[in-house]
């Protein structure tokens, strides 16, 4: 294929998918009602979202100035959170606009906001929404963080000559395929980014092959992660009011609390020597989750209606209805098992639950964190069952096993302290690429 024609090929992708994305906006907003009827949040500043951005202050006051940072949902904030706390150090004065996908996202990126910071929804991919959002803003850097890649925003930044990165990178092999698969689309936009600062080799590597030109493999924001003392201490005094030890289903998805109580009414004996507690992944499901657990004959326990400290155990299963208090959750628990992972969906990031001290458990399917989920899983730090009967009765034998708890906690804690420093050198970066 000659130089013109792939050219024209390109410039065709984008066309069309640009078309596509001004066609489906009316869907869009439809969408945003439903999704507003369970998460209130999506009905906030619905026009920012198709470029509209007030009040314009916001735009001039800090034009030229904004350190952008877009984190689409909750994971990607909370690995922002640690980028953030670094880049402060380095920049005190710095001023943030910080943009999100998801309801919630947003609601956990307000308690990174200071002063002088401003949050907006980052803007729907056409061109004249992200034409309006860059004009509006005029960052003086944006940083996506981990998988973000909108054509159209990072055409846009381009044109306007705003440096864009993507931060603590990573993609998939299942991703890598779909990006080959519309390379005329997805080729130009990797391409353009003016820095991508991988997760591992492996992340470089496929994101290389998509287009990408890697500057650097800096590792993992999230095993600089620093659990919330607060909540680790409240947890400290409430298990001293335990009567059973505590086993997590932590970030549980959609078919999965549906497996474990399966196993729990097949094996009375999972449901008696321990206090089940099942946080699930996404809000919206919170009152769906306690349904189910009634409907399968389980007596139920929200956190939400916790006034005074935890409720006796008495056989009720205990459902985490509440966000930003997963330190919480990890620190009443002995054991948890990692949601994501028993349904083909990729898995959850289990940093956290080692940095709190807590043995995990894992599914077969782990393929979005396969590098940190092998690495725990080689060095001790965590174990993999093939299926969520074995699970529960490795966790049940964990539960039963303090000196395996015990050498388990020791090697998270050792495999965190190999690969901390991610964050230092990620701010760096970015500072650099601010002065060139």
């Amino acid at each position: 294929m000659n130089l013109h024609s792939s050219r024209s090929r390109i410039t065709l992708a984008r066309a069309a998918y640009s078309a596509l994305a001004w066609a489906v906006q009316p869907l869009l907003r439809r969408k945003l009602r439903r999704r507003a009827v369970a998460e209130p949040g999506y009905a906030e500043q619905v026009p920012e979202r198709f470029g509209h951005y007030m009040p314009e202050t916001w735009g001039q006051d800090g034009r030229g100035q904004w350190v952008w940072v877009h984190a689409v949902s909750l994971g990607e904030t909370r690995a922002a959170a640690i980028l953030l706390q670094a880049l402060r150090q380095k920049m005190p004065s710095m001023r943030l606009l910080l943009t999100h996908n998801t309801a919630t996202g947003r609601a956990e990126g307000q308690k990174l906001l200071q002063e002088g910071d401003v949050q907006v929804w980052v803007p729907w991919d056409t061109l004249a929404a992200t034409r309006a959002f860059v004009a509006q803003f005029r960052p003086a850097v944006g940083v996506l963080m981990e998988t973000e890649i909108w054509p159209n925003l990072i055409a846009s930044c381009a044109e306007a000559s705003v440096p864009l990165a993507l931060a603590n990178a990573r993609l998939n092999a299942k991703s890598e395929a779909g990006a080959l698969r519309m390379a005329p689309l997805s080729r130009p936009a990797y391409a353009a980014l003016s820095a991508v600062w991988a997760q591992t080799e492996a992340d470089a590597q496929r994101l290389r092959n998509v287009g990408a030109k890697v500057d650097a493999v800096l590792g993992n924001l999230k095993f600089d992660v620093q659990p919330d003392a607060a909540q680790l201490a409240r947890a400290g005094q409430w298990r001293k009011d335990l009567s059973l030890p505590v086993l997590l289903f932590a970030s549980s998805r959609e078919g999965e609390e549906a497996q474990l109580l399966a196993e729990l009414k097949k094996n009375p004996q999972a449901l008696q020597a321990v206090q089940w507690l099942i946080v699930p992944r996404h809000p919206q499901r919170f009152d769906a989750v306690a349904q189910l657990c009634a409907d399968a004959g389980f007596a139920v326990s929200r956190r939400s209606q916790w006034d005074h400290g935890l409720p006796q155990p008495e056989g009720a299963v205990w459902i985490g209805d509440s966000l930003g208090e997963m330190p919480l959750y990890y620190g009443l628990a002995d054991v948890a098992l990692m949601g994501g992972s028993f349904e083909p969906l990729g898995g959850q990031n289990l940093i956290e639950s080692l940095a709190c001290g807590t043995s995990v458990v894992l599914g077969p399917h782990t393929f979005n964190f396969s590098e940190v989920s092998d690495l725990a899983v080689l060095s001790g730090a965590a174990l993999r069952s093939a299926d969520m009967a074995a699970a529960v009765q490795q966790a049940l034998a964990l539960v039963q096993s303090p000196q395996a708890r015990m050498a388990a906690e020791t090697s998270a804690r050792d495999l965190l302290q190999q690969h901390r420093g991610a964050a230092e050198a990620t701010a760096e970066a970015v500072l650099q690429l601010m002065l060139r």
